[in-house]
């Protein structure tokens, strides 16, 4: 079959990595007998270099027709000083809120192979972890009302967090959807004790899980959260959370299992049509030399084939592809160990392409 996959390659090693993931992407359609076609638009800080905007039409335009969207990573110092509507960060917000994508999804694994790179003890992540985060990616604080305002100690900026019931059930409802494929536990992360929002958030989570009977559902505060990952991590299977909150507990996830650097993420609208990228950032003071981790981005075309285009098969065989390669020793310098030999962005990519 033929697919339209729209590539937005980014800033800092944004192109790097996504360049590794569309090799690997093509590789698994020679195997199976599909076609990826590819066309490239622009977004983020390149994009306001070339055209003043972070988001232009056309990128919007290719996207919303395309089957899938690839997306490397956005940002850096270069732009800090632009207004935020300016920022590379924006053209994140803009396509999220124009293709309806308002789930995110970040598993957080440790592979056997990358244990020694966790950070906690080995009592503590026993036979490893495998957790995933679902945030809601179209409401909340980064979508609410913002300005400023004159008080009697200066000028004073504000950002407001609003949820709607419709938006809470409808991220629940991915949640337990994805329980219903694990260990059938939700843990629900709010701030219920504090924010009115969070004790709406609350009250119609568990409305929806009234619906999944079999699924287990607790509730926790966002800052004893973020304590039990670092504290007991295996106690996890889902959380769903708000935006804000999901955007601070999945980079803590991520580093939990090694490095950000091995960590996709797939952002999902109603109709399964999907934004892939990997959770790490441009990473501006490495790029161009050759020393990014692909195997993030690589991952997210895992998560594409398997949300997006239906492809289970293939979607396994990257996993598998990943994980041979990590067994084998394959390393880049963010999950090398003391003594390891430390493979380029290049040389990781064609480790896992020899095990496809």
């Amino acid at each position: 079959m033929d697919y339209k996959i729209a590539v937005i390659k980014g800033d800092g090693i944004g192109p790097e990595v996504v360049d590794s993931a569309l090799e690997i992407l093509d590789a698994v359609g020679e195997k199976f007998g599909h076609k990826f076609n590819y066309t490239e638009v622009l977004a983020g800080g390149c994009a306001y270099d070339e055209y003043g905007e972070p988001l232009p039409e056309k990128t919007l335009n290719v996207c919303k027709e395309s089957d899938a969207v690839v997306l490397g990573a956005v940002g850096g110092p270069k732009w800090d000083d632009l207004p935020g509507e300016k920022r590379p960060e924006a053209a994140l917000l803009g396509l999220r809120k124009e293709l309806g994508l308002f789930a995110n999804l970040r598993p957080a694994i440790l592979f056997e192979a990358l244990k020694d790179a966790c950070p906690l003890k080995p009592e503590i992540i026993g036979d490893g972890l495998d957790i995933c985060v679902v945030r809601e990616l179209t409401g909340g604080i980064y979508f609410g009302e913002r300005g400023f305002r004159d008080t009697e100690m200066g000028k004073a900026a504000y950002d407001v967090e609003v949820y709607a019931e419709q938006e809470v059930e409808r991220i629940a409802k991915v949640a337990f959807d994805m329980a219903m494929k694990r260990k059938k536990k939700v843990m629900s992360v709010d701030k219920a004790n504090i924010l009115e929002s969070s004790r709406l958030w609350r009250k119609t989570v568990e409305k929806v899980a009234k619906d999944y009977p079999e699924v287990a559902l607790d509730h926790m505060y966002v800052d004893n959260a973020s304590m039990q990952l670092v504290r007991d991590p295996k106690q996890f299977d889902v959380i769903v959370t708000t935006n804000m909150f999901g955007d601070i507990l999945s980079d803590e996830a991520s580093m939990i299992t090694g490095s950000i650097g091995m960590l996709p993420s797939a952002s999902l609208g109603e109709n399964n049509k999907g934004m892939y990228e990997p959770v790490h950032g441009s990473a501006p003071d490495i790029a161009g030399q050759g020393k990014a981790n692909p195997l993030a981005t690589i991952l997210s075309m895992s998560m594409m084939l398997k949300y997006s285009l239906g492809l289970l098969e293939e979607s396994e065989c990257i996993e598998q592809a990943v994980t041979k390669a990590l067994n084998e020793g394959n390393r880049t310098g963010d999950i090398a160990g003391t003594g390891e030999k430390i493979l380029t962005t290049a040389e990781m990519t064609a480790a896992v392409k020899a095990n496809l």
